[in-house]
């Protein structure tokens, strides 16, 4: 992926965290262009969706109404668009595990037309010590750079 082309990111935070989770440190590090958002432009717009609760049904209306909108209120297509899942649904963390409807949710993703998917947003300090101490599973295809 050629982050210099995204004029979007779209970070998907599971339904379940957040009712305990402002989102703050995601879109600080997106702010900040840290862990997996290090590399994408100054001009490029943030926007955060969860995905619906489980099952993660809700991505395919969330994306399409988000779809819909960035048509209709700008000239910015698809392959223009990053779509990270956030930390929260891909990892272990304090909350629960990664979440089992990953996959599927991803395929939505894709189905809708957005072909640049991440795994993977921010990365906290205490998270990435339980992580090395192996209190918390690794998952190989999470991204923090």
């Amino acid at each position: 992926m050629d982050k210099n082309k995204i004029k979007f990111v779209v970070a998907i935070q599971c339904e379940h965290s957040r009712t305990r989770c402002s989102g703050f440190a995601c879109a600080n590090s997106f702010f900040e262009r840290n862990c997996s958002f290090a590399g994408y432009p100054e001009d490029t717009k943030f926007i955060t969706m969860t995905c619906g609760g489980c099952n993660g049904a809700g991505v395919a209306g969330q994306l399409e109404h988000f779809a819909k909108k960035m048509h209709a209120m700008t000239d910015v297509k698809k392959s223009e668009v990053a779509v990270h899942f956030a930390s929260c649904a891909v990892t272990e963390n304090r909350h629960h595990d990664r979440c089992p409807y990953i996959e599927n949710m991803k395929d939505i993703v894709e189905r809708h037309g957005f072909a640049d998917v991440i795994e993977g947003t921010f990365e906290s300090p205490a998270t990435k010590k339980l992580r090395e101490m192996g209190k918390y599973k690794t998952y190989e295809s999470v991204c923090f750079e």
